[in-house]
């Protein structure tokens, strides 16, 4: 896979050495002189261009490219890079960085992005999946179709404690795709019996969220009603 990633500071180079690392090829795109230190990621290419010009863009070959990461430290700069590279080149996948959390609303297919990915939201979710006991944590939300993964660490008193996950009819567009018990991933089958203070994974859809959460957690949410 041919990836080209535009920024390459800090987070630009780290995504490179990852997918370098698991055998793709990588071209990294900075218009900053001082960011382009080749020795900090030797089996990269590089380009000393502005991304967001259609002519640099020409140079760094994005007709020929798989994926594109716009992974700039300014939110305008990663939209342009994502329209441009969809509308003009047709790269099959745009992966967009947010800066700003305010900024997300923009992040969507209008601007050519595919997926983004908001690190202050990331860690808000992970802090929050690390201390929450019965509420629905969301993830991870995909722009195409709209799903997102969320979490819920199963309380004791939930109804569905001992239920078998093949009796369960969980809300519209949701599924079940992984438990998490005792720090040990297990896939879940029909056959798999919930515990409390499992960790669930679900692929879900916004409009299912509150449901799958008062249904597994009845009792946290009529208190927080009360």
């Amino acid at each position: 896979m041919r990836v080209v990633i535009a920024g390459a500071g800090s987070v630009g180079r780290s995504i490179a050495r990852e997918l370098l690392s698991n055998g793709h090829r990588v071209l990294l795109v900075d218009r900053e002189p001082r960011a382009v230190q080749t020795q900090r990621v030797p089996d990269a290419e590089w380009l000393l261009a502005d991304a967001c010009e259609i002519t640099a863009l020409h140079e760094a070959g994005l007709e020929e490219c798989d994926v594109v990461v716009a992974a700039t430290g300014d939110d305008k700069a990663n939209l342009v890079v994502s329209l441009i590279a969809k509308t003009e080149f047709g790269v099959p996948r745009t992966v967009a960085r947010v800066n700003n959390p305010k900024n997300e609303w923009m992040f969507d297919e209008a601007w050519g992005v595919d997926v983004a990915v908001s690190t202050p939201r990331l860690m808000t979710a992970l802090i929050e999946e690390a201390v929450s006991i019965g509420d629905l944590v969301r993830i991870f939300q995909f722009q195409q179709g709209r799903a997102t993964m969320v979490e819920m660490t199963l309380p004791d008193d939930s109804p569905y404690v001992a239920s078998r996950v093949g009796d369960i009819v969980w809300p519209a567009d949701s599924v079940l795709v992984g438990i998490i018990r005792e720090d040990r991933p297990i896939a879940p089958s029909r056959d798999d019996a919930l515990e409390g203070r499992d960790e669930l994974l679900f692929l879900t859809v916004p409009e299912s969220e509150g449901e799958l959460e008062r249904m597994l957690s009845p009792t946290a949410h009529q208190e927080s009603r009360t």
